[in-house]
């Protein structure tokens, strides 16, 4: 632990180099301005940003990508509250209570107690993650390739079937991309695999491409399809953003509990920031009493504090399995692993010992933008609000204007650039039939990973299948599946059942 201490203080003399700081500050500006914008989510914003990985220094690029996956937790909300309409997926809950308190003119409240339990959430999560990653590490380090395949198989089996309201949904979604991961040469043999006579695609699909595509040319698609039926209406903010005496005694217990909830569920494959938000929300909603308990469905802050929290709690601890095993449990960790691999950089148990600099310098600096976060929120809420009246056509427009340059700037090809359009198409189909993306972007990335690790855990057994299943965690792991997966339709059978019996 100690140990960590001083890799961590060493981690913020580099973070805290003028150049850093400036790329930290771009980030939470950025990452600001992506929550609050609705349909922009960070997902979309560090896709759209990749192509500067050509040109920037990792440290520079990470910090900036990790400042935007921060700063898109905390402008989330105030769309969520504002607008009623989420920015990114972890604030859909936020939108229940806090667009009620801006109805009844406590837009104010409801933004500081959003803001703040973000900041106390992102740095108590911070603390742990700088804790916990290392010595996550080095348990992983012994970890099989077998193993690793099982905690792979693990996160697409909990993406897949927790996230939207239907499992056959989420495997669907899975199936297409692991599909896409499929697309190209194979490394090992060096047979063509649904290439289709394209040579373009013999080194397969660039994973940037899918992203843009399916965050920015398929949420643009459907939301310019949805423009005229769309009324929104944007609540002022009366006043400053701050909590009363009252607020202060009713939203720091949410913060702490968001946070419990929140960081766990980011680490395990869970299925992204809108389990924990839900959780959180209905443990406060069983833990109020008396009026606060009325308040529920009317505008009750304790409904906004503890999923806020929870959600950036949450982005902490999906950094934790990336930074410490490479494995994404959401779309955005998705997408930062892609930035790593940029660099030619794999996360993973190897990581805190080749790039040591690197990782503890981000850790750091998640710190200080947490910071910068609260600082660019409470005080200047009054200009992220302006941003609501941008026209959504000019909006829209630049939007795919620049997935499009990004797209083709990657391998001055024509070729991803029709990719990215078919892969927005199925983007905007996902998005208007209720299918979740996260499994997509999972499966893409981490399809080619599992098909790796099966093919080494092989060689080492020369062909004998039972090294897939050997050892404690790997049986262990194989084991939550099968309770995943038939645990709950059980319960629901009996459930029906006990209630026709009455």
């Amino acid at each position: 632990m100690f140990d960590n201490f001083g890799e961590l203080l060493n981690g913020f003399s580099d973070a805290l180099v003028f150049s850093n700081l400036i790329y930290g500050f771009i980030g939470t500006f950025l990452g600001t301005l992506v929550g609050v914008l609705p349909g922009i989510g960070p997902a979309l914003a560090i896709g759209l940003l990749l192509p500067i990985t050509l040109t920037v220094q990792p440290t520079q690029a990470l910090i900036m990508f990790a400042a935007i996956y921060y700063g898109a937790m905390y402008g989330g909300s105030t769309t969520s509250i504002l607008l009623n309409t989420p920015g990114e997926s972890g604030s859909v809950i936020t939108a229940v209570e806090g667009n009620k308190m801006a109805r009844a003119g406590r837009a104010g409240a409801a933004l500081a107690t959003a803001a703040i339990g973000s900041f106390v959430a992102g740095t108590i999560a911070t603390f742990t993650l700088a804790l916990a990653a290392p010595q996550l590490a080095e348990i992983a380090i012994q970890v099989q390739p077998a193993g690793f395949l099982a905690l792979i198989i693990t996160a697409f089996a909990t993406v897949g079937t927790l996230l939207g309201s239907s499992r056959v949904r989420g495997l669907l979604s899975l199936a297409v991309g692991l599909t896409i991961g499929l697309v190209g040469a194979d490394l090992q043999s060096g047979s063509l695999r649904l290439t289709f006579g394209q040579t373009a695609a013999i080194d397969g699909v660039e994973t940037v491409t899918v992203i843009v595509a399916l965050f920015a040319l398929g949420e643009v698609i459907y939301l310019a399809s949805r423009l005229r039926h769309d009324k929104e209406e944007i609540l002022s903010v009366n006043g400053k953003a701050f909590l009363s005496r009252k607020d202060w005694k009713r939203s720091w217990k949410p913060w702490l509990r968001g946070t419990a909830i929140g960081f766990p569920l980011g680490v395990v494959p869970a299925g992204g920031s809108e389990v924990p938000t839900f959780l959180s929300y209905a443990v406060e909603k069983k833990l109020a009493k008396g009026e606060n308990k009325e308040e529920f469905g009317k505008g009750a802050i304790e409904g906004v504090a503890g999923p806020e929290a929870a959600n950036n709690a949450n982005a902490a601890g999906a950094l934790v399995p990336l930074l410490a095993l490479g494995l994404p449990t959401s779309a955005t960790a998705a997408v930062v692993l892609v930035a790593f691999q940029s660099y030619q950089i794999q996360p993973g148990p190897l990581l805190f010992q080749t790039n040591p600099e690197l990782v503890w310098a981000l850790i750091a600096s998640l710190f200080i933008g947490n910071t910068l976060l609260l600082i660019l929120n409470l005080p200047f809420i009054r200009f992220w609000v302006k941003l609501l009246y941008i026209p959504k056509p000019h909006l829209y427009a630049g939007i795919t204007t620049f997935a499009l340059l990004g797209a083709y700037a990657l391998n001055s090809s024509i070729f991803d650039m029709q990719v990215a359009l078919g892969v927005g198409i199925i983007g905007y189909l996902f998005r208007r039939f209720g299918v979740p993306i996260t499994p997509l972007v999972i499966g893409a990335i981490l399809g080619p990973l599992a098909e790796l690790y099966y093919k080494r855990a092989l060689q080492i057994s020369q062909g004998d299948h039972s090294v897939l299943y050997e050892g404690m965690m790997t049986k262990s792991l194989y084991l939550f599946l099968v309770l995943l997966i038939f645990i709950p339709p059980i319960y629901r059978r009996w459930k029906n059942g006990a209630r026709e019996g009455n």
